[in-house]
């Protein structure tokens, strides 16, 4: 068990658990879809940005990439860039391929595509590499407190 599966259970949220053979060294999204026979937007890539005003957490589609502009804006933030992998595993507490927007050390800001509510769940990682959950973007949301808008290209 994760730390993001044990905050799942303790929030009595209602997720999925898919597990699968993670031997991808890069383009996690790509990798977890293949193995689970998903579509690639709905695998959703948890990444981490950072600008003067603090970092934030952007969940999008892992079939493109978060446009940093809208995504500044969505969180109310003048500028953003991405954050290195090395400081994303040490902010979160989690691996890069199995960072997951759940439990992270420290919660911050996160906003999620608005694509997600294409769908009537949506795959984040669970915590670990070979691990995601299925959740609704509207349980996501609340469980994050997270802001919904169209942030990915």
């Amino acid at each position: 068990m994760t730390p993001a599966i044990l905050f799942l259970e303790k929030q009595q949220a209602t997720f999925t658990l898919y597990q699968y053979e993670c031997t991808a060294q890069d383009d996690f999204g790509a990798h977890a879809a293949g193995q689970l026979g998903v579509p690639l937007n709905r695998v959703f890539k948890t990444l981490l940005t950072e600008g003067e005003q603090g970092a934030v957490v952007a969940l999008v589609p892992s079939s493109g990439k978060v446009n940093l502009k809208r995504l500044a804006k969505a969180a109310g933030m003048k500028k953003l860039e991405m954050m290195p992998p090395h400081k994303a595993e040490r902010l979160t507490g989690f691996k890069v391929g199995g960072i997951s927007p759940f439990a992270q050390k420290k919660r911050l800001p996160t906003v999620i595509d608005a694509s997600a509510h294409d769908h009537d769940s949506v795959l984040v990682s669970g915590g670990k590499r070979g691990l995601s959950v299925g959740l609704a973007a509207q349980d996501i949301e609340r469980l994050l407190n997270a802001v919904s808008a169209p942030i990915a290209e």
